[in-house]
């Protein structure tokens, strides 16, 4: 890892509280994906804490979410791992403490960063209904049982600090295609069961 990403890391020097710290790391965690912008309340905070220009606060969660991004991807769970990471300015007491604060805290991130890697609209919930559609021709009219399905479904959010939409999606199928589709759906479920089978085999041996 290059020393010179996380040599912003010597700000947190001037930091006068471990909460404040600990609430850096978790704010880097959660604005690690967004290109190095980060909310302006953010870099406020952290602004007045240290008694820095905004633009160093930046620097600061640029590489402590390069850190814990790194961290998580190796799967770095040693706390001397980390704290050989950090830069070499840093006080022991100091490293100390953003190591124990990154391994209590990874596996809460490891889980969220999984979740987050979805990209797709997740399913929340759904409803359905059977209708009676009528079709009429030149010689009879037909009554054709038909399935209403509604999706409510939540999209990835586009930003750290905004909830991400709920939508509803409604869908027909006539009797042939729920059919199909019931097929499909228990072929699924039986690959996911023969894998789930096969990976709690491998952990227990």
């Amino acid at each position: 890892m290059d020393s010179e990403t996380l040599a912003p890391l010597n700000l947190l020097m001037k930091a006068k509280s471990k909460e404040f710290v600990s609430r850096l790391f978790n704010d880097a965690f959660r604005c690690r994906n967004t290109g190095g912008v980060f909310p302006k309340a953010i870099v406020s905070v952290a602004s007045e804490e240290l008694q820095v220009e905004s633009v160093h606060v930046t620097e600061l969660l640029k590489a402590a979410a390069f850190l814990v991004h790194h961290v998580i991807f190796e799967d770095i769970t040693n706390g001397k791992e980390i704290m050989n990471l950090l830069p070499g300015d840093l006080n022991d007491k100091l490293k100390q403490l953003a190591a124990r604060i990154i391994v209590e805290n990874l596996e809460s991130w490891k889980s969220i960063a999984a979740g987050q890697q979805i990209s797709l609209p997740q399913l929340l919930d759904f409803d359905w209904r059977v209708d009676v559609k009528t079709s009429a021709s030149n010689f009879s009219r037909l009554a054709m049982p038909t399935c209403l399905l509604q999706l409510q479904v939540q999209d990835l959010p586009s930003q750290v600090d905004q909830v991400p939409n709920v939508r509803h999606v409604n869908v027909e199928f006539s009797r042939e295609t729920l059919d199909t589709m019931l097929d499909g759906l228990g072929k699924i479920r039986d690959q996911l069961s023969s894998v789930a089978a096969r990976t709690s085999a491998a952990d227990s041996s």
